[in-house]
This record gives structure tokens, C-alpha cells and sequence, in this order.
């Protein structure tokens, strides 16, 4: 599978549902604003490893994570091959199930706090 057959182009942002007019906010899922907000949201890191924290943003930056309900986020395992549905306390992923926190729900932190 090539990389242009697994690019999703977005019509309207992430965030704030407005319609995305730039070939880069449309690749990435967000506005300029909404993703400077998003990069610079105030979430308590403390209780994630540094590999956790650059997985959420990561997952933010490809957009692989998107709303689902007002605090609900289905979000793309790393491998991209499972989709689970995480919120900032839980996630259906095999860490989040057994309790643990997760890049996931970092993710979703950082996405609720901007």
C-alpha cells in the first residue's frame, strides 16, 4: 500500500468543526489555531513517561485521534492496524484495560484541555 492511499484528507477541523481551506490544516486535521492551542495545552504530565508523551502528541499530529462524543476519542494504535475508544481517565486499549494510563488518554487530555 502506498502513502497516499493511507492519507486522509480533512474537510473540517478536529477541534472546532470549521471548514479547513489549507492543503496543510487539511492533511493535518486541525486549523493553525486549534493546533497551537492543542500544542500548547496545560495538562499535568507528571504520571507519563517521556515515550508516552511524545506518542500522544504524535497521535494528535497525525490526527489518529478524532471525537467521538463530547469526551469520548476513538484513537489508532501505533501500528494503526486497532482503533480504541479512550477518554481522559479510561481507554479499551490492552494498557488502559488493565488500568494503566496510556498515551491515548494523554491524547485525549491534551485535545479536551485546548
Amino acid at each position: 500500500m502506498n502513502a497516499a492511499a493511507t492519507t486522509h484528507q480533512h474537510t473540517n477541523c478536529l477541534r472546532c468543526g470549521r471548514t479547513l481551506t489549507s492543503a496543510k490544516s487539511q492533511a493535518l486535521g486541525y486549523g493553525a489555531k486549534c493546533a497551537a492551542k492543542v500544542r500548547h495545552a496545560a495538562v499535568d504530565t507528571s504520571d507519563y513517561k517521556p515515550h508516552q508523551i511524545a506518542s500522544a502528541q504524535e497521535l494528535i499530529t497525525d490526527g489518529a485521534i478524532i471525537p467521538l462524543r463530547s469526551v469520548i476519542f476513538i484513537a489508532v494504535s501505533t501500528d494503526g492496524t486497532e482503533t480504541y475508544k479512550t477518554a481522559p481517565t479510561a481507554c479499551t486499549c490492552p494498557a488502559g484495560v488493565k488500568g494503566s494510563r496510556c498515551y491515548h488518554q494523554l491524547a485525549a487530555r491534551l485535545l479536551l484541555a485546548a
